[in-house]
């Protein structure tokens, strides 16, 4: 929904409302939009980071490469005298 500046005034608190609901809220000045209303995402705490975290290290723990280290992973390029083939 578009609403001019002068308009969003009178009804701040009904935009924000529908804004944290999740409808597009746009204030337009002169007829061009100028500003969007978003609702804001609460940052996560500490702890619920590091739980993240260590899931994702648990995850990545179980996993074997297949293939070999990134020092060596380019060597299917150079022949055995060192140039390119």
């Amino acid at each position: 929904m578009k609403v001019s500046v002068t308009e969003a005034k009178a009804q701040l608190t009904e935009l924000v409302r529908r804004a944290e609901a999740g409808d597009e809220v746009i204030l337009t000045r002169h007829g061009h939009a100028a500003v969007r209303l978003t609702p804001v995402t609460p940052a996560s705490d500490a702890e619920s980071r590091r739980a993240i975290l260590a899931a994702v290290r648990a995850s990545a723990a179980g996993k074997v490469s297949a293939g070999p280290d990134a020092a060596h992973s380019q060597d299917f390029l150079y022949g055995a005298d060192g140039l390119p083939e």
